[in-house]
């Protein structure tokens, strides 16, 4: 009987021990799952864009409702707070620092200069290690070659010897004047009705940078209205609208699928009655070997310059990590729609940076916007004497 007494003793003993660990186990597991919870679901809070304008959204039961497929338009717009519906990342305090944005492509001209401290001499080393930092930076074989004619010719002619800030500050020159092939100023007459056009593949960021242009001129005292060109993809539409809400601009949308020549016309006509300073264009992303493709953004760009509009830019948006392949979009897209400027998206975040030479030089179209971040002020004109002395490595200073 004691014998018993002690095995059920033994085995209630065992259970509760084994309870006592589960409920340890399942505590911190609770505890761990809530570490990891972000912010947003640990505490629940309510999302603040509870009191903002809808748009009904192309091919919806609400969009039909409202006259099918006419574009929908909705006018003074209020800026909404980059807390709502958060897209992009918060913008940098201060204008973006080109050496400290362009850490990836900046000096990359550092170590010939570094060699040429050392011999004393320019010589073909000298040469021959320029032009393998300059073709790994996507400078290109054409600008490579260009640069290197024009120094080996000032060597030739005892017009460089082998002191480094006399070369770096030649080298510095050099790139401006390749860089210097036009008007970098986006053109916006005084007169109301000016169209701004912007073209490029999908995924290089054209709808973002429309926005971050909207905030700049809105910013800047001028009536802005979007145009939502890009028909056959919603997402575009809903960001552009978007960017309309925080910015305070205008925006004019079709139904899925219309035909974005006249999504933009009848921004054109908007823009026209409410008397704005600016209708700015997004078209559908258009592969640069597409054919037919390219014919119908040739028919978006003959509609913008229609009158009452006046196309005063057509802006070919690139993603610089692509290199050398933005180098063949620009081509084809220049011949087709002739593309006024370029804008050069996510510059601050590949180890290409030399295609923003290759581009100016052998297309001889000038680079009017680089984009080095997310925020909305990260969206600046190309200053070339800074992004020389990058390249170079080396301040102006101390040269």
């Amino acid at each position: 009987m004691i014998y018993v007494l002690v095995a059920i003793i033994a085995v209630l003993l065992i259970l509760i021990s084994a309870g006592f660990t589960y409920a340890v186990k399942s505590g911190k597991r609770n505890l761990l799952r809530r570490k990891n919870l972000p912010k947003n679901e640990l505490s629940q809070k309510p999302s603040p864009s509870g009191n903002r304008t809808a748009v009904p959204r192309p091919g919806s039961a609400a969009a039909q409702a409202g006259g099918g497929g006419k574009p929908e338009t909705f006018v003074g717009a209020e800026s909404v707070s980059d807390e709502a519906e958060e897209t992009e990342a918060e913008p940098l305090s201060g204008r973006p620092n080109l050496r400290e944005r362009l850490s990836k492509t900046g000096g990359i001209l550092a170590s010939p200069l570094a060699s040429l401290r050392s011999k004393g001499r320019i010589d073909q080393q000298i040469y021959d290690q320029l032009e393998e930092a300059m073709i790994l930076a996507d400078v290109g074989i054409p600008t490579t070659a260009k640069l290197l004619d024009s120094l080996r010719s000032a060597v030739k002619e005892n017009r460089l010897s082998g002191d480094v800030s006399e070369l770096a500050d030649y080298l510095k020159k050099e790139i401006v004047t390749v860089l210097d092939v036009g008007d970098t100023d986006l053109v916006l007459t005084e007169e109301p009705g000016n169209v701004w056009l912007l073209v490029g593949v999908n995924g290089v960021g054209k709808t973002t940078t429309i926005g971050k242009l909207a905030h700049r001129e809105v910013s800047a005292g001028k009536k802005v209205v979007l145009a939502a060109g890009d028909t056959f993809r919603a997402a575009a539409a809903d960001q552009l609208e978007l960017w309309a809400k925080r910015t305070g601009a205008d925006f004019v949308k079709g139904a899925a699928g219309a035909d974005p020549s006249s999504v933009i016309f009848d921004a054109v006509r908007h823009g026209a009655a409410q008397n704005a300073d600016l209708v700015i264009a997004d078209s559908a992303g258009r592969l640069h070997n597409k054919a037919n493709l390219m014919e119908e953004l040739k028919k978006v760009r003959r509609i913008a310059a229609r009158p009452p509009g006046n196309l005063t830019e057509v802006l070919l948006v690139i993603d610089a990590t692509t290199g050398q392949n933005g180098l063949i979009q620009a081509r084809q897209f220049a011949e087709a729609v002739q593309v006024t400027g370029i804008v050069l998206t996510k510059l601050d975040g590949t180890a290409k940076g030399g295609i923003v030479l290759a581009i100016a030089s052998e297309l001889n179209i000038p680079i009017k916007l680089v984009g080095l971040g997310e925020g909305t002020e990260d969206l600046l004109p190309l200053d070339m004497a800074e992004f020389a002395e990058t390249l170079i490595g080396i301040s102006q200073d101390s040269i």
